[in-house]
């Protein structure tokens, strides 16, 4: 098994969130900015779908900002102590995370997108198309904590 893999990173967020704050990332607009080296034609039927997939890296972050321990998210004692695998954060060992932002229009290699939660100059590592017969298949459950913890995750940021 490979230790170590190495990606290219396919576009830049351009706009759109700045700071690395927990919450309030709802209706914010940014720009996903394909790189120069990717053909025109690698978005041809893009526009067709509402939503994309986003892999994206965590730039601000560091690799001694890596937690491979339980803790409590946030720091919040109210909440259980979990896995590095359980949160969504940069505390983890590849440092990715993945958004589904809404599709608003594309004009050249611009892709313009609301609710996507990566600050302006984030890397992105890849995107796609989202189909929904790729999305989760049954139920999905979970603890309440993260329900509590995200309460305003997607709060409009004018709100903030």
């Amino acid at each position: 098994m490979a230790e170590h893999i190495q990606v290219p990173v396919v576009a830049t967020v351009v706009g759109g969130a700045t700071g690395r704050l927990d919450d309030f990332k709802g209706g914010i607009e940014s720009v996903i900015r394909l790189a120069p080296e990717y053909p025109l034609e690698t978005l041809q039927g893009i526009e067709e779908f509402s939503h994309l997939q986003v892999t994206w890296f965590f730039s601000e972050g560091a690799p001694e900002d890596v937690a491979l321990h339980a803790r409590a998210p946030r720091d919040n004692p109210d909440w259980p102590a979990t896995g590095t695998f359980v949160h969504h954060n940069h505390r983890r060992p590849a440092r990715l995370a993945t958004s589904f932002p809404r599709l608003l229009g594309v004009q050249g290699r611009e892709l313009r997108v609301t609710d996507l939660d990566a600050d302006d100059g984030t890397p992105i590592v890849d995107f796609v198309a989202v189909f929904q017969e790729m999305l989760p298949r049954g139920p999905v459950t979970q603890p309440s904590w993260p329900s509590e913890m995200l309460a305003d995750y997607w709060r409009d940021a004018t709100e903030r």
